[in-house]
Order: structure tokens, then C-alpha cells, then sequence
């Protein structure tokens, strides 16, 4: 499909207001939204034929975005991803980021893997996939929640050479701050949007209890001084209060999950402008099988999911959405399922602008470092024309962005319709 598209006649979300207006008719060109005019007044002005579609009953939404995915990750088997041939990882988060595309996520921000080269065969038209917005490796201490180090690997530089994990992109170990500011640096030139650091303990790692707080302000602080000599930003996986206070303290500008955290320290986020990614994680269908103290770790994080929402409710908190999706191939199918989720905090409109306009914003974090540069997260002339057309009103029913199959009548990326499988 060539030329200017226009879709006529359809309901416009309004991520700004939170509400939905029109109907309009909507002309895209050369990548961007041209114009939203009242039906019947909007004409193509671009040199080839419009391509017309009837967007009656339908509502136009922005491209979604996933704030905290691993294109590498979330679909390979635990064991393929830590030890297996690059090949094969490399294969599969291909297919997955196609996928992901096909499901009107346009965009990602990944949060830890080695997606550089992904992201530059989808940039350079080679693969269909979301805009990446990646972190690369992650940064973790020894023993901390990016420490993939096999049995034999332990003590660090034993065989007299880098881990597994650290040689395939996956993560950077680094201890004490002259390390963690060469890793970051390291990192900062290989491409990556903003810098992921390990800051407390995680559910799916075997090393690391839950409650553990990992680094310390003074290596973390390394690691917000080389970002912000880079124009970006440092953002932390933690769950407790003491690892999510080192952070801010630190001058970190983002916080990853934070599932246990109490008032005093939502209250902080809210003092110091931090940004809060959260995900609905709960102990129901989408909850990845776990045993042992693994699933010990998982219950006790899911019983503090409920509190953070209210939490960064009452405290005005900048929210995003993510997903953080992780080695299940069917879970990655249900991002827009995860995102439906949120209504149990949220209304339907509020839901819907975290995964658009908020998340748009929170990658504005990025500064020069930002891949992609333009407007993000709105239908509005001028921006760019990342956009989903759903067949019916998400706003009255939420549950049509969990079938994005059925529901999403056309995706578009750059003003480019995405095709399906």
C-alpha cells in the first residue's frame, strides 16, 4: 500500500484528555498523521491516490508500547536463552518481535538482552518488529539478580574468560564503582537507549532471595553519572523498599516493578519525580509456573501488587506500563491481556493512556540518546503514525485489546501497514 492513507469516519482516542472524540476522517502521509478533519472534509494532498478505509465503528488508537520488555527472552525456553547456541535465541526473538508488531505493540522499551542487532534489522527493514528502545546488557553485581553465571563459571574469572551470558550480551558483572562506571560506558557504546541496573533481589533468579538490596549508592551513582554524561537516564530492577530508596538516592530516574514497597518510599518516588514501572502481576492464569523458593519468592511479590497500585495512585506517581515478559512463549502472546489487566486500578481510559502517551513520555527520558525521534503515544496531526485501528470502542470494552487477532482490523507503523499473519 502506497501513498496517503485516510481513514474515514472513525472515533479518535484522545490520550491527552483520556477520552474518546470525532468521528474524523484521518489522512496519513509519508509516516506521519497529515490531518483529522470532520468526515467529508479531509482530502489527500500527497502526489499518489488515497487509500481509503472505512473506520465506522471502529476507534483509532496509538501504537501501544511495552515499557519493560526483553525481545531476547520472553519467548525462549530458561535453558536455551542461558546456554544454548546465539543462533537459536537470535531466531526466536525474531519471530517474537514480529509478533509482537501483529499484536499493535509498535514500540518497546527492553529492559536487558542482546537486542542491538534485532533492532537494527527491524530499523533497516530486514525484519518486521516493534521500534526498540534497548538497554543491552544488563548491570549486575556478583551474586545479583543478572548474575546467569552457570556452576562452573563460579569464582568470576576462574576459566579465564567472560561467562556465557556476559560474551552473548546478556549482562555486564561488574562490583565496585570503578567497574560499574567502565560497564556502563560499555554498554553506553554499544547503543543502548538508557542504562538497567540490578538494584535488589528477583523472583526468577536462583542466587538472589527477594529481599536482598544489591549496589550501592555510590556504585549506582557511577552508573547515573555515565548515563547522564550520555543525555539518558539509569533505571533499576527492585522490589523493597531499602533497594528502591538506594536508587532514588542515587539519582535514578526510573524504578522496575517495586511490588514491596511501603508509603514512605512511594512518598519519595512522588518528592523526587521518579518514574514507576509496574506490572499487573498476579497469582492467576498469566503467573509462570514456579516451585520451590522461587515460587516462595513469586506469592510473597504478588501479594504486593494490589498495595503498590493504590500506593502510586495516592501519591500521584508517573506510572508506565510493562509487561516484562519473560521465557514463555505463550505469556508474550497476552501483552494486550496484561495490559486489559490494569482496570482493576484503572479505569479503561486511564489503562489505555499508560501504554500510549505515558509510555511515549517516560521514553523522552532518553533525550539525544532517544532512537527515534518525533511525537508518540497520540492521534494528533503531527505526530508520528504508529497506530492501531480497533474494531469497536477499547474504552467500552477493554478486553478487545487482549484479541488483538480479531480486533485490530489494521496496524500501522511509520504510516506502513503491518501485515499479518
Amino acid at each position: 500500500m502506497s501513498g496517503t492513507i485516510r481513514i474515514e469516519n472513525v472515533t479518535v482516542f484522545d490520550s491527552r484528555a483520556g477520552q474518546n472524540t470525532g468521528p474524523y476522517d484521518v489522512e496519513i502521509a509519508e509516516g506521519t498523521i497529515r490531518s483529522l478533519e470532520s468526515p467529508g472534509d479531509a482530502r489527500p494532498t500527497g502526489p499518489a491516490a488515497a487509500t481509503v478505509i472505512d473506520g465506522t465503528g471502529r476507534t483509532l488508537i496509538p501504537g501501544l508500547i511495552d515499557a519493560h520488555w526483553h525481545a531476547a527472552f520472553a519467548s525462549i525456553a530458561p535453558g536455551a536463552a542461558m546456554s544454548g547456541d546465539a543462533g537459536y535465541l537470535f531466531a526466536t526473538a525474531v519471530v517474537g518481535a514480529r509478533s509482537a508488531l501483529q499484536r499493535g505493540f509498535t514500540t518497546v522499551r527492553d529492559l536487558g538482552g542482546p537486542t542491538h542487532g534485532l533492532k537494527k534489522a527491524i530499523d533497516d527493514g530486514i525484519t518486521p518488529g516493534p521500534r526498540i528502545h534497548p538497554s543491552g546488557a544488563f548491570i549486575s553485581q556478583s551474586g545479583g539478580h543478572g548474575d546467569f553465571r552457570m556452576p562452573h563459571e563460579v569464582p568470576r574469572g576462574v576459566s579465564g574468560h567472560l561467562s556465557h551470558s556476559e560474551t552473548a550480551g546478556a549482562a555486564v558483572i561488574a562490583d565496585g564503582e570503578a567497574e560499574v562506571l567502565r560497564a556502563s560506558r560499555e554498554v553506553l557504546r554499544q547503543g543502548a537507549s538508557q542504562l538497567k541496573l540490578m538494584a535488589g533481589g528477583g523472583v526468577a533468579s536462583h542466587y538472589d532471595p527477594l529481599d536482598v538490596s544489591q549496589y550501592t549508592v555510590t556504585e549506582m551513582r557511577a552508573a547515573v553519572s555515565a548515563a547522564e554524561n550520555w543525555g539518558t537516564y539509569v533505571t533499576v530492577h527492585a522490589y523493597t523498599p531499602r533497594a528502591i530508596r538506594t536508587a532514588v538516592e542515587a539519582g535514578v530516574r526510573c524504578i522496575e516493578h517495586g511490588h514491596l514497597i511501603d508509603e514512605e518510599t512511594a512518598a519519595l518516588l512522588a518528592e523526587h519525580d521518579v518514574w514507576w514501572c509496574l506490572q499487573p502481576f498476579l497469582d492467576d492464569e498469566d503467573a509462570v509456573p514456579m516451585t520451590g523458593p522461587n515460587k516462595r519468592k513469586q506469592l510473597a511479590m504478588v501479594a504486593g501488587t494490589d498495595r503498590a497500585y493504590q500506593l502510586a495512585i495516592d501519591h500521584g506517581i508517573k506510572v508506565a506500563f510493562g509487561t516484562d515478559t519473560l521465557f514463555d512463549a505463550k505469556l508474550a502472546t497476552r501483552q494486550g491481556a496484561q495490559l486489559a489487566k490494569l482496570t482493576r486500578w484503572y479505569t479503561p481510559a486511564q489503562a489505555l493512556q499508560q501504554a500510549t502517551l505515558h509510555n511515549a513520555e517516560l521514553l523522552q527520558l532518553s533525550g539525544e540518546r532517544n532512537p527515534y525521534p518525533g511525537t508518540f503515544g497520540v492521534v494528533e496531526e503531527g505526530a508520528v503514525a504508529d497506530l492501531v485501528l480497533v474494531d469497536g470502542d477499547p474504552l467500552a470494552d477493554i478486553s478487545l485489546l487482549s484479541r488483538p487477532d480479531e480486533a485490530f482490523t489494521t496496524i500501522l507503523k511509520g504510516g506502513c501497514p503491518v501485515e499479518r499473519d
